[in-house]
């Protein structure tokens, strides 16, 4: 990732034309263009469920006029808004080129294989990568459906819940170290109708959690290397960074899943990581013994499978263990 741009101050953003907008700026159309050249100009980040400006102005502009959510804006470009209208748009532009946080805490709501979740400071955005597989129904790796999941460092709850709406006669636990990661997925339980269906569990890692296993531990953990940390865009230091950091090589609560996974995995079960951009240190830090790689649309290599008989054999390289302390807080 690049290092973040520098930020604006408040005479820069007047210069530019936020209060003249309002004025003379009519259709939804011209708040669009005007949007997509503010967050090009401030040089804001994306990957927060978005990839460019145009689909995060999209995203601001129907939240803030109350349009149908994850559709095409085109039926209402020409649409005539009142001024106040025109002033609640501009006030999340304004607000997404200057502060620099991602547009899903300033809307308070994010989507993820098109399902809609609450979203604030207190986890990730929701964006893993495990959901587009889960959306797959994992062809090709499970055997049969999973009776138990585990959704480990479960942040905001996101893949506890899709987990739960694939397979709907699957016991669902979650688990985070986040008391506050947990309150949010608390709602977002409730939001979704699951509050009896999965439990919510504060764990560091697997060490508070009941003695049971699963056929199926889903973990999207922190996992950005260090040197990756220190250059990350003002959008993704604005979330929790230790939900982020994975240590020097990514890999430090990585090493303590892997070795305790198979504790609470039944004897066909598997562990679903993700791992992002971090195969290099994986593999110098396991080596591919059995394992194999989920392809999703952001790569071939970002999500790993781990039965149960593989992670048994695995053996970490020699290096000075990382604190036991995981607090992770995931999406």
């Amino acid at each position: 990732m690049t290092p973040p741009p520098a930020r604006h101050n408040k005479a820069q953003a007047d210069s530019v034309g936020w209060a003249q907008a309002a004025d003379e700026f009519s259709t939804i159309r011209d708040l669009f263009r005007f949007g997509v050249s503010q967050l090009g100009r401030f040089e804001v980040s994306f990957g927060h469920g978005t990839s460019d400006a145009q689909q995060e102005v999209t995203w601001l502009i129907q939240s803030a006029l109350s349009l149908p959510a994850q559709s095409p804006l085109d039926p209402y470009l020409d649409a005539r808004l009142a001024r106040i209208e025109r002033s609640e748009v501009l006030a999340l532009l304004e607000r997404r080129c200057l502060e620099r946080v991602p547009a899903a805490y300033l809307i308070g709501q994010a989507w993820l294989t098109g399902v809609c979740f609450k979203s604030d400071a207190r986890a990730l955005v929701p964006r893993s990568l495990i959901a587009e597989a889960l959306d797959q129904n994992l062809s090709g790796w499970l055997t049969s459906e999973p009776n138990s999941i585990l959704d480990l460092c479960t942040g905001g709850g996101s893949l506890a819940i899709l987990a739960a709406m694939h397979w709907s006669d699957a016991r669902v636990m979650a688990s985070d170290l986040s008391s506050d990661a947990l309150s949010l997925a608390a709602e977002n339980l409730a939001l979704h109708g699951l509050s009896g269906r999965i439990s919510l569990h504060q764990s560091d890692l697997f060490a508070s959690l009941p003695a049971e296993r699963f056929d199926l531990i889903l973990c999207n953990p922190p996992y950005v290397n260090k040197s990756s940390m220190q250059s990350l865009p003002p959008e993704y230091r604005a979330e929790p960074s230790l939900a982020l950091a994975g240590g020097d090589d990514g890999m430090d609560l990585i090493r303590l899943i892997c070795e305790a996974a198979p504790r609470f995995l039944n004897p066909k079960g598997a562990l679903l990581l993700e791992i992002g951009h971090e195969r290099e240190n994986f593999e110098r830090t396991f080596g591919r013994l059995e394992l194999g790689y989920i392809p999703v649309s952001q790569g071939d290599q970002m999500l790993v499978w781990l039965p149960r008989a593989s992670l048994l054999r695995m053996q970490p390289a020699a290096k000075s263990k990382p604190p036991m302390a995981a607090k992770a807080r995931k999406a």
